[in-house]
């Protein structure tokens, strides 16, 4: 009787150890535990740059739900959606019963984020603000959806963050402006992740230390900070018309050596893996500038 009954707790404990062992966690930008009993078979993606990592790391047939402007890759565009990234609709979204929430901090906010928390559901929230960062969700969204391929992804986007560190940002600083939009006049500061991009590169971002995330800046504090570069991203995948506005400030450093450059939102402004294009593309526009500046010290 002792035996059966030494054998039956060893049992329970096995079982209580393997299923402890299939308990998934990874901590959020936000630093909150997010466990699940098991990899989410129903994801909501709740930006586009989100839904890109979910493909990327080979579980996009987990999407259930995604926001606007969801179109990478192609086959993004047929998830249903619940809204866009700024104003998504919680009924669309308990209609689609998901195991887990991908939201975006800043973009959806967090006010509408905790209306989904509260009413129990799995959020994981995402706010990248440097490249590494980019790199931990990746791990964490392959985690969370059990991707085979996550992390192979994840070390192989360190590896070309490595390589083009050891390669730009040791050289001498260019000062950079940054423009999401000519009107109003719109730029990042600091704390954003394409700021991260421009230390990266050797760029010194003019409106580093602006109070606001995406600050509405005035041509007087551009004229006065003078930048070397001007990079434009703006909605489209093609240059935009005003970024030749500038050239209507001849005084400029950027119009007199002409270093106006731009690079296409997608690969820029969304944080996924593909923003190590638009940082490679980057670095050789502020190189490129480099060399011109270099040739007048």
């Amino acid at each position: 009787m002792k035996l059966n009954l030494l054998a039956l707790m060893l049992t329970v404990m096995q079982i209580g150890s393997v299923a402890n062992a299939q308990v998934i966690e990874v901590i959020d930008d936000r630093g909150n535990s997010i466990r699940l009993e098991q990899a989410a078979q129903r994801v909501i993606a709740l930006a586009p740059h989100i839904v890109e990592v979910v493909y990327a790391v080979g579980k996009g047939d987990t999407l259930v739900g995604a926001v606007s402007y969801s179109d990478f890759p192609e086959a993004a565009k047929s998830i249903p959606r619940v809204g866009s990234y700024k104003d998504f609709s919680i009924e669309s979204v308990l209609r689609l019963q998901p195991d887990i929430i991908l939201a975006w901090d800043t973009g959806n906010g967090a006010d509408k984020i905790n209306q989904l928390v509260n009413l129990g559901l799995t959020v994981y929230w995402s706010e990248p603000r440097t490249l590494e960062d980019v790199s931990k969700s990746i791990a964490d969204i392959g985690i969370l959806l059990g991707s085979t391929s996550s992390a192979d992804l994840a070390a192989s986007f360190d590896a070309t963050l490595t390589q083009l560190r050891e390669q730009y940002s040791h050289k001498n600083r260019v000062s950079v402006f940054y423009q999401v939009w000519n009107s109003p006049l719109q730029t990042l500061n600091g704390e954003h992740l394409i700021s991260d991009v421009m230390s990266l590169c050797g760029g010194h971002n003019i409106f580093y230390d602006t109070a606001a995330l995406a600050p509405i800046v005035n041509i007087e504090s551009l004229l006065m900070s003078d930048p070397q570069v001007i990079i434009a991203s703006g909605m489209a995948q093609e240059r935009p018309e005003w970024l030749d506005e500038w050239l209507e400030w001849p005084q400029l450093k950027s119009v007199v050596h002409q270093q106006l450059y731009f690079i296409p939102p997608d690969i820029i402004q969304r944080h996924s893996p593909r923003i190590l294009q638009g940082a490679s593309m980057m670095c050789d526009q502020i190189d490129r500038a480099r060399q011109v500046y270099s040739q007048y010290e």
